[in-house]
């Protein structure tokens, strides 16, 4: 069984995430080592319904896992040897390391997500066509923009914890 069948989900990038987190807390009920008689073999089927959970929660894991479906998600590890689209993240890592308010983050924000969205779109494309070098390239590349999104919501809750904090707060 694959992570899209364990949570009925359509083997597709798409998929409802609303669905996918109902099916993994019903699963998580139903293998729960506390509730489980054979606790060895419910805590092996809980963790991997929690890999399951975090491959399929995340775009970029999401396209490479559909890659290993088709036994096409060798290289994923190789370094992006695209000249421009590397010169367009260092860019983008130059704005993140330069942003001194959460208010300089939205826009840095928009932009990531709109690179990811597009590369989703490249994605459907390379994968519908089985252009499998472009698919992973893409999936590097969103993989890239992913880190970068975690790195941005990173730096706002650093923002947002900086401007809550004040000397005058009782303790």
């Amino acid at each position: 069984m694959n992570h899209f069948e364990l949570f009925n989900l359509p083997v597709e990038l798409d998929i409802d995430l609303a669905v996918l987190k109902n099916e993994f807390l019903k699963l998580q009920q139903q293998y729960h080592p506390d509730k489980a008689e054979d606790k060895d073999q419910a805590l092996i089927k809980s963790s991997e319904i929690n890999q399951a959970f975090k491959v399929l929660s995340q775009v970029d894991s999401r396209a490479g896992y559909l890659l290993s479906l088709k036994k096409q998600d060798h290289l994923l590890d190789q370094s992006i040897s695209d000249f421009e689209f590397l010169q367009s993240a260092l860019e983008i890592r130059e704005q993140l390391d330069e942003a001194h308010s959460a208010d300089d983050l939205i826009s840095l924000k928009e932009e990531v997500q709109q690179w990811i969205d597009s590369l989703v779109r490249e994605f459907k494309i390379d994968y519908t066509e089985e252009d499998w070098a472009e698919a992973r390239d893409t999936v590097r590349k969103l993989r890239f923009f992913q880190k970068v999104m975690a790195d941005i919501d990173k730096a706002e809750d650093r923002f947002l914890d900086d401007d809550s904090f004040d000397l005058d707060d009782d303790f």
